[in-house]
């Protein structure tokens, strides 16, 4: 259970709990929690391609974006084994651990990619050379922004890398965060799916994040028409629960709590780099709701004490030395947290 006296830092959730709307459109549903959600589901679906712009078969709805991500993954297996091939599944390391986990439970290969030194970013050449040496078909799982260093990456190079990939290589671009993204260059995947850059792309969000609904485990895949049609084979049929879909529903609906979400987030983002800022420990530029900070001294010991202090941290993000990632909570947290922080330097500890 988690415990109320907690700090919980460590999952990029979102402090600010539900909205009040998504509750009460909860409560207001429970009486026909006995029939099948085929309307909330219908709605939703259509309200997630209005906002995306996009065609409504178009869109998978996923429990968790978890489930598309296994979902593509299981469609891609099939189809190399039709051709005769296998799929290989390559990942920048560190990034968000689903595709690799499920690539895994699927007797398929994974290829892990470092980022670039210092500014831990994608390597596309890397990335590129590993797909180059394989016959069958490569899928890039690319978190943008990346989960743990909240960066995202040059849009331009990403855009044209995709544009040029040959036929057999995929793209599962993984946007949880995209709705805190403030860089105005930033173009997103579900923008060129809609130019139709590539039948390649599938683009996953969630409902976690902004919208502060994680235990209702609501996200969604965005591709073309048809392989939107060739992934949703592989989704659970009747996925969606009647609380997640009416919850989301209230919520997209609800102006006001995602601008005060937003809002928070930036300002208890504020925070924390002026704090980091003052004690002189480097950041990565954040365009999401944490942030991957330096930490001075051996990072497993910092979690550790941070424990003690009841505030938990992120895990450490091997093979990223020295630098601990940090979800953005309300400010009232942010303000807990970093008088810790100003106690550890005091001690010498970071």
């Amino acid at each position: 259970m988690h415990t109320h006296n907690l700090l919980e830092l460590n999952s990029n959730e979102n402090s600010l709990g539900m909205a009040e709307s998504a509750k009460q459109a909860i409560i207001d549903t429970l009486d026909i929690g006995f029939r099948y959600p085929d309307d909330q589901r219908a709605a939703l679906i259509s309200k997630i391609a209005e906002i995306n712009g996009v065609a409504e078969n178009q869109v998978s709805l996923g429990n968790g974006s978890s489930e598309n991500i296994r979902a593509v993954l299981q469609m891609l297996q099939i189809k190399a084994l039709k051709q005769g091939q296998s799929l290989q599944v390559i990942v920048p390391d560190p990034t968000f651990a689903y595709a690799e986990l499920y690539t895994h439970s699927i007797g398929e290969s994974v290829v892990k990619v470092p980022l670039t030194p210092h500014s831990h970013d994608l390597d596309f050449d890397a990335l590129q050379s590993a797909a180059d040496a394989f016959a069958g078909i490569s899928l890039f799982y690319i978190c943008n922004p990346n989960n743990p260093t909240a960066t995202i990456t040059a849009t331009d190079k990403l855009k044209s890398w995709i544009k040029n990939a040959p036929a057999h290589h995929y793209f599962l671009i993984d946007q949880a965060y995209s709705e805190y993204i403030t860089d105005p260059d930033f173009e997103s995947g579900v923008e060129w799916v809609r130019q139709q850059l590539s039948d390649n792309i599938i683009v996953i969000r969630t409902f976690s994040k902004l919208c502060a609904l994680a235990a209702m485990r609501m996200g969604y895949a965005i591709a073309s028409p048809k392989t939107t049609a060739a992934v949703e084979d592989f989704m659970s049929i009747d996925n969606t629960n009647l609380s997640g879909a009416v919850a989301v529903l209230a919520t997209l609906n609800d102006e006001a709590f995602l601008a005060h979400s937003l809002r928070t987030t930036n300002q208890s983002r504020q925070m924390i780099e002026e704090a980091l800022d003052e004690l002189g420990l480097r950041y990565l530029p954040s365009q999401a709701n944490f942030i991957f900070h330096e930490v001075k001294g051996d990072v497993q010991t910092y979690i550790d004490r941070m424990q003690e202090q009841d505030i938990v941290v992120g895990r450490a993000f091997p093979p990223i030395e020295g630098f601990n990632r940090l979800t953005l909570g309300t400010p009232d947290e942010m303000a807990v947290f970093i008088k810790a922080l100003k106690r550890f330097r005091k001690k010498g500890w970071v």
